[in-house]
């Protein structure tokens, strides 16, 4: 009989062990994040691995990146759920917080409180002002992207241009800002527009033939880039976990992760800068 209790209390023994070690407060599922592919896939590996390991440690759980093959693809796949928090651009953090409300811009670089557009052009043709673009090939980058459609678009037409009408066929989508530039330095196009931060990154570490691609406008400023983090991870990852996030970005001080980001600092955001981005899109037909 004391046989037979001992072996009840082991097996009871372990079933507490089992259920204590399956019923942990660690979430089951990982909280995923993602960015518009705004560069080259290397920069964003680059830029994610360091990140999600930051980010991991300093929240406790398993983060993870899924890469992304365009813009759209982004906010469908934060209106999906497939990721919690992405790194937006303006009109993209947008698209994805009409899709999902309740989402909110937790943070930006500080740069992105005044972000510019930069217009590059091939030096083998004449262009000192935006009017001079009329009947040349053009570029911009993503047909999703702030920086390199959106607001170029925007002060084309305050300039009096038409970017479906004026340019020497449609204007061309490269993509990428990187993208963009390489085709005005390529001669592919003769002119295009593209993120200043992009455009700065690839001068200073000598990508750019400076010889035979330069830069003879840059637009008034706006608000750009954001981390935009979905409502419900917190059912997910407990209360909370929004302002953990925040704070966690915010609080990012390692050189090596700021500059992948091109950034000296993250500071916080929210939902209402974005308003002039979200005027815009609706005006040009972009935003519905």
């Amino acid at each position: 009989m004391v046989k037979i209790l001992s072996i009840l209390s082991l097996f009871l023994l372990s079933a507490l062990v089992l259920f204590a070690c399956s019923s942990g407060d660690e979430p089951k599922e990982p909280f995923v994040i993602a960015g518009i592919p705004d560069q080259n896939v290397s920069d964003l590996t680059r830029r994610y691995s360091g990140f999600t390991k930051y980010l991991s440690d300093e929240l406790g759980v398993v983060v993870e990146y899924l890469p992304t093959t365009d813009y759209a693809a982004t906010v469908t796949a934060f209106s999906r759920g497939d990721v919690q928090m992405a790194w937006f651009g303006g009109l993209t953090g947008v698209q994805a917080r009409l899709a999902v409300p309740g989402s909110q811009a937790i943070a930006q670089r500080e740069r992105d409180t005044k972000f510019h557009s930069v217009f590059v052009f091939n030096k083998n043709v004449d262009v000192v002002t935006l009017q001079d673009l009329k009947g040349l090939r053009f570029a911009f980058g993503s047909e999703s992207s702030t920086s390199g459609h959106l607001m170029p678009r925007h002060f084309l037409s305050e300039n009096g241009i038409d970017a479906d009408s004026d340019f020497d066929g449609a204007p061309m989508f490269s993509g990428s800002h990187d993208q963009t530039w390489l085709l005005v330095q390529g001669g592919a196009a003769d002119a295009g527009a593209l993120s200043e931060a992009v455009w700065q990154k690839a001068v200073s570490t000598g990508k750019v033939d400076e010889s035979k691609i330069g830069v003879f406008y840059v637009t008034p400023p706006y608000f750009d880039y954001n981390w935009t983090i979905r409502p419900d991870v917190e059912d997910k990852f407990g209360k909370g976990f929004i302002e953990m996030s925040t704070s966690a970005i915010l609080g990012i001080d390692r050189a090596d992760l700021l500059e992948l980001f091109s950034a000296k600092k993250f500071i916080a955001s929210e939902n209402g800068n974005y308003a002039q981005i979200e005027d815009v899109g609706r005006n040009l037909g972009i935003l519905k």
